[in-house]
């Protein structure tokens, strides 16, 4: 017998500002993405104490588990190495829940990744959203367990909302209406060099921790939800880039790759690579194609 099917969505997201900062605090402007993850869980009444797990990648079946969920055994699957991840955090989500999954039943699990997983918009945090909302545990929690980070990704899928986060002294997040007036005018480009966010947080947690850094890209922070024209938004975004490439030691991916772009061009999230934000001007669209960046987004196209 199979019971009704639990339907979940959680989108992706963007992080504005406070890149690696969130991680001790800055309070951090986030965006939800039109593209997210999304779920169909069955639940069977067969005993037969197993997670069938199917995962599709923009509606391409990427992966095919079974898992036994009384013993923790791996049945069956096409990338162990997936499979193992799957099964970590089914298994951290069923201590937390106590009472999630019960002998008398079996699940059939699809999920289906809507953006490609290059693009660093959160297949991890959409995941983690989802099992928790299945199984009922925080999902601030579960990402602790499970993978770590400031948490203001699982923020963004659970609320499905811009925000302003902060995760120090306690976790807060504010839900926001952040539409600018000047919103057409912005554009989000894929760079496609996808970079390793972990490999990103110990670069900055080998720098030495400044409470004026953190205190300083708050005050960023709260000055871009404030801004009211392009002009003032873009030197904003030119003075973020600058705080962050001093505090790291790095240059900036304006000075790497667009040194002759007439704008702001910046990072967001991970330096290096995954997506930048910037806005249109005369040409724009030749000036990235010619640079083989061809992977351009209005806001209206990506943000939620």
């Amino acid at each position: 017998m199979n019971l009704n099917p639990l339907q979940i969505f959680a989108p992706g997201k963007l992080l504005i500002t406070s890149e690696y900062g969130v991680l001790d605090g800055a309070n951090a402007l986030a965006l939800p993405t039109k593209l997210g993850q999304e779920a169909v869980i069955t639940t069977i009444a067969d005993g037969k104490c197993t997670v069938d797990w199917e995962a599709y990648h923009q509606g391409q079946l990427w992966l095919k588990a079974k898992i036994n969920y009384t013993s923790w055994e791996i049945l069956e699957c096409t990338i162990e190495s997936a499979a193992d991840f799957v099964l970590k955090v089914l298994q951290i989500s069923a201590q937390l829940s106590h009472d999630r999954f019960l002998d008398q039943y079996s699940y059939s699990v699809k999920t289906n990744l809507q953006f490609p997983a290059t693009y660093g918009l959160g297949s991890s945090s959409t995941l983690m959203c989802i099992i928790a909302q299945w199984t009922g545990v925080c999902p601030y929690r579960l990402n602790e367990l499970a993978l770590g980070g400031s948490g203001y990704d699982i923020a963004v899928a659970q609320e499905n909302s811009a925000l302003l986060y902060s995760n120090q002294p306690i976790r807060t997040v504010k839900k926001l209406q952040f539409l600018p007036k000047f919103s057409d005018q912005l554009i989000f480009i894929h760079l496609n060099q996808k970079q390793d966010s972990r490999d990103g947080i110990r670069m900055y947690r080998s720098r030495a921790k400044s409470s004026s850094f953190i205190e300083s890209l708050s005050n960023v922070t709260q000055e871009v939800i404030e801004a009211t024209t392009i002009e003032e938004f873009s030197e904003l975004m030119t003075k973020h880039e600058a705080m962050i490439s001093v505090f790291l030691g790095i240059s900036t991916v304006k000075e790497t790759l667009f040194s002759d772009c007439p704008v702001f061009v910046k990072s967001l999230g991970a330096w290096g690579g995954d997506f930048v934000l910037t806005r249109k001007f005369p040409g724009y669209q030749e000036y990235f194609s010619d640079k083989n960046f061809q992977d351009i987004w209005d806001w209206s196209d990506i943000i939620a």
